[in-house]
């Protein structure tokens, strides 16, 4: 099982161990394009595994700071008392490159960036970018999708 992103096409695509498509997502990454530099706001490029999963148990619509679930759940009004935050639902898949100097270590790194696929309010527009840096779902499509995968996933984004 592996997953494939799509900057361009605004997709992650589920792939079983013989390449076969077992799920297509539309999906939201990053607003200021692709790149892999530390504080760019792009989504980083390249080979890339889950390095933990978070939130397993937690309701639709928890909202996430931190990696950690607040208690709230989010609302029309939550987000109306907060209107500039970025909204980290439901479940984070936290990804780690595996491409040393261009996604890992140094100023490269996606883990120490806190990039994620991720839930977010589905009052949001998916299939265009619009993220910080990483990659938005469906809520119900990142549940979905969390319980088809494992830590360790292999994750290319391209």
């Amino acid at each position: 099982m592996h997953i494939e992103i799509s900057i361009q096409r605004q997709t992650l695509t589920l792939l079983n161990s013989d390449g076969g498509v077992k799920a297509q997502y539309s999906i939201s990454t990053a607003a200021n394009g692709a790149g892999c530099d530390k504080n760019s706001g792009c989504t980083p490029l390249g080979e890339h595994i889950i390095r933990a999963k978070i939130g397993g148990d937690a309701p639709l619509n928890t909202v996430f700071v931190g990696r950690r679930p607040t208690g709230e759940i989010c609302t029309p009004e939550l987000m109306a008392q907060f209107p500039n935050r970025d909204w980290i639902l439901t479940r984070i898949l936290w990804l780690s490159g595996t491409e040393i100097g261009k996604n890992r270590l140094g100023n490269v790194d996606s883990m120490q960036r806190y990039i994620y696929i991720h839930g977010t309010p589905d009052s949001e527009p998916m299939g265009v970018p619009r993220s910080h840096g990483c990659v938005r779902m469906r809520n119900a499509d990142v549940m979905a999708l969390f319980e088809q995968v494992r830590v360790g996933t292999h994750v290319l984004i391209k």
